[in-house]
């Protein structure tokens, strides 16, 4: 029993051990933008005006957007703000095909994700321009469309060559293409574990619609939860029919993004803690029964001269063998068992040794103090009255 159960907490230390190592590393990704101090909220178009023609719907919705993002600026307390077609770590996955002008593989057209925001979004988020320019009030309707890719589409796509002044086809092709005028960093859109993805920045007016629901982010000087009724109000001022959704902080878009793995962390912790107690109460309960039941050998192995410290290291030995089996065995049961956690891990392998020797060390320490008390038990025995009570 005892050999069980330390295997058993042998498997779910090192399961609990690789998701901590896992989060600690997700946690360190870089997102490619600051999440604090951000607020964000989804807000959707609803209403007989934005139903009409495409034109006028498009010409109403840019309309409502806009005077909204202005309502919300003026707000005290608010640095910045911006709408985005798609907010990074929020579910939203928007892409379309991409082509680039005398690409020699024009039979190989890829995609990339379309962000369609407003000229402060990347001050907003803090998304830092890495070449050329930011997306400005020059590009609007009518003006000749300009778009931003992101660092590692411009070095995937041209790793000998300057982005800048590149053309290409985004979307629905209409014979109007868009030239590339600079480059930003990398933003992580769909996980924090997810690899870099393509991705195009292009202002609301010079896609080839404007969106009926945009995402909302604000900076803040201060809290930013606290000015969420003052936010809502601010575009319900301009229409109060119009529904916002989706309402939290960055950090808190950061934090689900890794809710799975926390919460399978916090359950093979909760089991592993039990399994280790367990062990522990095992392991010192043979031992003490075992000391109880020797009495009469201890005694007269210390009377024919075995030393104390004999007799603690033969009783601290029985208890180590014990755990040492049931180390040997949990490693091996860990080596399988941790093959079912492998989507959840990041940065770590399911091999990784230090989490195993931490987990044997730790293991080895709680069994050791589990033998302890009933070893010094045991060496500390008076043979003469461990004789006579026989």
């Amino acid at each position: 029993l005892v050999v069980t159960e330390v295997a058993l907490a042998v498997v779910l230390l090192i399961g609990a051990g690789l998701l901590l190592r896992s989060i600690r590393t997700l946690l360190e990704v870089n997102v490619g933008f600051d999440p604090s101090h951000v607020l964000t909220m989804q807000v959707q178009e609803s209403g007989h005006r934005f139903q009409q023609d495409s034109a006028s719907g498009d010409s109403a919705r840019y309309e409502f957007f806009a005077e909204a993002l202005g309502a919300v600026q003026q707000i005290p307390g608010v640095t910045a703000a911006a709408f985005t077609s798609q907010l990074p770590l929020s579910g939203d996955f928007d892409g379309y095909g991409v082509q680039f002008e005398n690409d020699p593989n024009a039979n190989a057209t890829g995609s990339a994700l379309r962000y369609a925001v407003t000229p402060s979004y990347f001050a907003t988020m803090r998304i830092p321009l890495l070449h050329g320019r930011l997306l400005g009030a020059e590009d609007r309707a009518g003006a000749p469309r300009a778009a931003l890719i992101n660092e590692s589409f411009a070095r995937r796509k041209f790793p000998h060559d300057d982005p800048i002044g590149k053309r290409l086809d985004f979307g629905p092709s209409d014979g109007r293409r868009y030239t590339i005028v600079g480059v930003v960093g990398d933003v992580k859109q769909s996980s924090l574990a997810d690899g870099e993805t393509d991705a195009i920045y292009v202002t609301p007016t010079q896609w080839h619609w404007v969106d009926n629901r945009m995402s909302l982010v604000v900076r803040t000087n201060g809290n930013a939860a606290a000015l969420i009724p003052v936010v809502r109000n601010a575009i319900h001022s301009v229409d109060r029919n119009q529904p916002i959704v989706r309402v939290a902080t960055m950090n808190d878009l950061v934090d689900r993004s890794i809710a799975d793995r926390r919460f399978a962390l916090i359950l093979f912790e909760a089991f592993g803690m039990v399994a280790l107690v367990l062990a522990a109460v095992g392991i010192y309960g043979v031992l003490s029964s075992s000391v109880t039941e020797k009495v009469r050998e201890i005694g007269i192995r210390a009377a024919l001269g075995a030393s104390p410290e004999s007799i603690l290291t033969l009783v601290l030995g029985q208890g180590m063998r014990l755990t040492g089996l049931g180390i040997a065995i949990g490693l091996a049961a860990s080596v399988a068992a941790t093959r079912a956690i492998v989507s959840m891990l990041f940065g770590v392998s399911r091999l990784d040794a230090t989490t195993y020797l931490a987990v044997v060390v730790t293991l080895g320490a709680v069994a050791m103090i589990a033998c302890g008390v009933p070893a010094l038990r045991a060496a500390r025995l008076d043979p003469n009255r461990a004789l006579r009570a026989e």
